[in-house]
């Protein structure tokens, strides 16, 4: 199962960072280059907005200006800031392109900056399986992880834009 692992260094609080991953805007803004939006999916699913736990969006997408995609997630688990310590939340597949997909986010704190402001590492470990099998496993190492990757460092440099803003 590929996977990808990425920690970004962010301003902020855990607490914060968290509140600013969980909304949708942020995908919406960061999502530009693909077209990236979510659009209604029925009871349970949300359009804009901080998501939460138990809740739904489903992505509309075009893939390098050409290939239209829904992807449908669900956040699975959100665990809050504690005091001094980290957080989380994990979101699935539950319907889309993928045979599987999930990604979790990790939020840890990091001691202060020299001018004492709160810094947070933020983690994401993305797993997915394509499906066709072994045409599946070549359109991974051509085109699939390095899309993923650039809609991650799209979502994350948004995220660190809002929270220095």
């Amino acid at each position: 199962m590929p996977t990808i692992e990425a920690s970004t260094d962010l301003p902020g609080d855990v607490a914060t960072v968290l509140a600013v991953s969980l909304d949708l805007d942020v995908e919406r803004a960061a999502g530009r280059r693909h077209r990236v939006r979510p659009v209604p999916a029925g009871p349970g699913s949300r359009t804009s907005g901080r998501i939460g736990a138990g809740e739904r969006v489903r992505w509309s997408l075009r893939l390098h200006g050409l290939v239209p995609l829904r992807h449908t997630t669900e956040i699975l688990e959100v665990d809050e800031a504690t005091p001094g310590g980290g957080a989380r939340f994990v979101d699935a597949m539950v319907s889309g392109a993928f045979a599987a997909f999930r990604h979790e986010h990790l939020f840890d704190p990091l001691p202060p900056s020299p001018t004492g402001a709160p810094r947070t590492r933020s983690t994401d470990r993305m797993t997915w399986t394509s499906p066709l099998g072994p045409l599946g496993r070549v359109a991974d190492a051509v085109l699939v992880r390095r899309t993923l990757e650039g809609l991650l460092a799209d979502r994350n440099a948004e995220i660190a834009r809002r929270l220095s803003a």
